[in-house]
């Protein structure tokens, strides 16, 4: 199943080394590769065969032909042969010694690639033993019975099984990912999608900070996977220590780390590695959209690369990284304060510059209905005023009671508004949404409310109780809910300029009265998902406000999501859940993620779903397919309030704005991705 979706499993490995005995060497790595089995890319240091710290016994013949020796054993001896295996090995050639990445895989060598930056400064004196592995090296060497490529530029490639997606794997040694050009960075010109790095990096103060950015980093640039390995502890510790650091990056974020020397744990002076899952697909399909990576093979010229390919099988069922179910939410509270921090950062910048377009003297307008969206509109409003040094007077927060409205978001959106300094009103709309119902009822039949509006003499508290009589399964009326959207719009419209307030998984699911909640002069919060709503809130409550304030933004945090239209029950309390009709925010904000962020099929979307860690509810296999087809279907046939929504600041990865981000036709059809979802068991 993780090969069809475009895995890629890759072991970073650390073995225990025996200074100057290949056999011993040859014999722990192979002693290592069955726990990494089922890896379809497994790599060793640098020179791990030989150990790094050799110095002038790189000279002695015995040390070299056991190299050889143990080439071939660990060749013939792999226990999965499916599988590629770099090792680091000195290797003579034509006169010279080259410090090379051996690449094994279906029994034999199947290539070898020297080091072409040889560093001879501080501690570093390798230029005493080995040449540079430049362009005028053979093509190819003999080694032992075959000819073996021979050369830097070198990439391994790999169909995988079931999928369009095929693994193209390019290595480098240590000081090349120091270098301003790495050879890595050309490898990917050339289509490597997974980038590996044998190194031999010891430890000082402060370096591994620097070595971990680099790694990340790089794969970020790249938009590959990035795998490190380096030296460890049992090297020679004559003048340096080696911290045996290994890491796997893919596209700029990190997905696993070893520990090392210098760390907070316990040295390890054993052998042990890292292994995670790479998404291929991913990295294919980002390299697709931002086209301009492209653009960059002209710096190639007539370089060309020679492609090897190489045999792996490995298909497993169990995903070896994590899956966040809230992509859009970091996990740990410090990253989650940075995020919020940045985003409200944008929200607020975005809005000052359209505010001093309104002249000296601006007003806004924005509707309180003291629910997350509005809130957190509201307090961009202030922070913005802030900013600018405008009173707050100058934002007119309009809280409009409808039939919907409960007493507890009512109250909310009264305390907040006075909290604040705003310029508050009060507007019921029960009475004119009741006038337009009669209107409409005369003009055409609709139900089930609009003949209860058209009785003699019907008053707003009559219609209240007329409606609450109509069975709780009878009561949709999408007029009754429209109308009540459309005169809250109207209102603000003809107040001025109006600070818009939906967020951006309501606009994925056309979650909004087209002409109503759906316009308005600027929108800070288009590209903020709903999931991230709530923890943006809370932030601004405990970092910008005191109690009683933060007090108020934390009752309305945890008010659940509803769109307030239907009166509520006997007892007060809400009788419409957003998320009872339309579905949990937590799957939506994760499948709009993976379907626009990563332009993965619904097929591969679900999947995932059922890897996700962190989900606040548990979801069996039918409701997450239930829920994943309600947000395909919803979200083609709402693309025409896609298409027509106001300027907002992008403030993530993802946005829906028509005129940036997301463009697609309003009348395209849905059927190909849910005929992809439903091959699904």
């Amino acid at each position: 199943m993780n090969k069809e979706f475009g895995f890629f499993r890759v072991s970073a490995a650390v073995p225990k080394v025996t200074v100057g005995d290949p056999m011993a060497n040859a014999t722990e790595m192979l002693q290592m590769l069955p726990s990494m089995a089922d890896s379809d890319l497994v790599v060793f240091p640098e020179l791990a065969l030989s150990a790094y710290t050799c110095g002038d016994l790189f000279h002695q013949r015995t040390l070299l032909d056991q190299c050889l020796e143990q080439i071939d054993r660990i060749a013939t001896s792999a226990p999965n042969r499916e599988q590629l295996i770099f090792v680091g090995a000195p290797l003579a050639l034509d006169g010279a010694l080259y410090n090379c990445v051996v690449a094994i895989n279906d029994g034999r060598v199947i290539g070898v690639m020297p080091k072409q930056f040889v560093p001879n400064y501080k501690e570093f004196y390798e230029d005493r033993w080995f040449a540079s592995g430049e362009d005028d090296a053979p093509i190819a060497i003999d080694l032992q019975s075959y000819s073996v490529p021979f050369g830097t530029r070198l990439l391994f490639t790999c169909k995988l099984h079931g999928s369009h997606s095929e693994a193209v794997v390019h290595a480098e040694v240590c000081e090349a990912i120091w270098m301003p050009i790495p050879p890595s960075s050309l490898g990917a010109i050339a289509g490597a999608n997974v980038l590996c790095n044998l190194s031999a990096s010891n430890e000082t103060i402060g370096k591994a900070d620097y070595r971990r950015s680099l790694v990340v980093g790089q794969s970020g640039r790249c938009m590959a996977a990035y795998a490190y390995t380096s030296s460890g502890p049992t090297e020679s510790t004559s003048d340096v220590v080696f911290g045996g650091h290994a890491l796997i990056a893919e596209s700029g974020h990190q997905l696993a780390e070893s520990s090392r020397v210098g760390d907070t744990n316990q040295t390890r002076r054993d052998s042990y590695f890292i292994t995670s899952d790479v998404d291929i697909e991913k990295l294919d399909t980002e390299r697709r959209m931002t086209t301009t990576f492209a653009d960059t093979r002209r710096i190639l010229g007539d370089v060309e690369y020679r492609r090897i390919p190489f045999v792996s099988n490995n298909d497993n069922t169990q995903l070896l990284r994590r899956i966040e179910a809230m992509p859009f939410v970091p996990k740990d509270n410090e990253h989650l304060n940075k995020r919020c921090s940045e985003v409200f950062g944008i929200q607020t910048a975005a809005l000052a510059k359209r505010l001093e377009m309104l002249g000296s003297n601006p007003t806004l307008s924005i509707g309180i209905s003291g629910g997350l969206d509005s809130t957190l509109s509201l307090l961009v409003a202030c922070k913005t005023c802030d900013l600018l040094g405008l009173p707050r007077t100058v934002i007119r927060a309009v809280t409009m009671p409808g039939y919907g409205t409960t007493d507890k978001t009512l109250d909310n959106a009264r305390k907040l508004m006075g909290y604040l300094g705003v310029t508050a009103l009060e507007m019921d709309i029960k009475e004119a949404c009741l006038l337009e119902y009669k209107e409409l009822a005369a003009a055409i039949d609709y139900k089930p409310f609009g003949q209860v509006a058209l009785e003699k003499d019907m008053c707003v508290d009559g219609f209240t109780k007329a409606i609450m009589a109509v069975p709780q399964d009878e009561r949709h009326d999408l007029t009754f809910e429209n109308v009540q959207a459309r005169r809250r719009t109207e209102l603000l419209m003809n107040m001025g300029f109006v600070l818009g307030t939906g967020d951006m998984s309501e606009l994925w699911l056309g979650w909004c009265t087209y002409n109503a909640d759906h316009q308005s002069m600027y929108n800070v919060n288009c590209s903020v998902p709903k999931t991230l709503v709530r923890f943006l809130v809370e932030y601004v409550a405990k970092t910008e406000f005191e109690s009683p304030i933060s007090d108020t933004l934390m009752s309305i945090a945890q008010t659940e999501i509803t769109p307030e239209l239907l009166p509520p029950d006997e007892h007060g309390n809400i009788a419409q859940s957003t998320e009872e009709t339309v579905g949990p925010y937590e799957l939506h904000d994760f499948f709009l993620f993976n379907l626009v962020r990563h332009g993965f099929s619904p097929a591969k979307v679900y999947w995932l779903a059922q890897q996700a860690k962190g989900w606040q509810n548990n979801y069996d296999n039918k409701t997450l397919k239930h829920w994943l087809t309600v947000n395909i279907k919803r979200a083609f046939a709402q693309q025409y309030k896609r298409d027509d929504v106001p300027n907002g600041p992008k403030v993530g990865s993802v946005s829906l704005s028509p005129r940036g981000d997301w463009r697609m036709p309003s009348d395209a059809s849905s059927e190909a991705w849910l005929r992809d979802l439903q091959r699904m068991d």
